[in-house]
């Protein structure tokens, strides 16, 4: 079924992924989502032997991952990009400044009217561009896009769940956003 609709953008901060388990700080939502684009980075090779194709493999590389929204509020800048916002409410970048890993969740729905749970698992915010321009006689949205770079975790080698509501056995829709998949502690 193809998708529809984007909505209810989540994210949480990854705390700890090794061998002893995976976990994240409080899941927060990001209002306002406009697009996403995911773009999973493959290379494939071919094995050639008596004259013709034998075999094929196929490794994944870094997911890239474009989120566009209406507005980022400056917490939520804060939190994926590794900022402060100082006791006056101003968001202060510094070139000493360390984007966390990050999960992101959103909700899609699907032609049938059923919906699609994804989380992207292990991503690391860039810092957005700034495309700003003045008024003209009719009106020019501007958006904020914030690429993402995902890759898998140490703890699962996963860096994707996806819940299909079109799938009889999927009934997780409800508690999604409760916790990220496969965390074993922590929210």
């Amino acid at each position: 079924m193809a998708q529809v609709g984007l909505r209810a953008v989540h994210y949480a901060i990854l705390t700890k992924d090794d061998a002893t388990g995976v976990t994240y700080n409080t899941i927060k939502p990001i209002p306002g989502v406009v697009t996403a684009k995911i773009q999973p980075k493959s290379n494939s090779a071919t094995l050639y032997a008596d004259d013709g194709p034998a075999e094929t493999a196929t490794t994944l590389g870094e997911i890239d991952v474009d989120f566009e929204f209406s507005d980022l509020p400056v917490a939520v800048q804060a939190d994926l990009l590794g900022h402060t916002v100082d006791e006056n409410g101003v968001l202060v970048k510094k070139t000493t400044d360390v984007a966390p890993y990050v999960a992101i969740g959103f909700v899609s729905q699907k032609s049938s009217g059923k919906d699609l749970y994804v989380w992207l698992l292990k991503g690391m915010a860039q810092i957005p561009e700034a495309d700003l321009k003045t008024k003209e006689d009719k009106p020019d949205f501007g958006t904020t896009t914030i690429n993402f770079t995902f890759v898998r975790r140490e703890y699962d080698n996963a860096w994707q769940a996806v819940g299909d509501e079109d799938n009889a056995t999927f009934t997780g829709g409800a508690t999604w956003f409760d916790k990220v998949w496969g965390a074993n502690t922590g929210t």
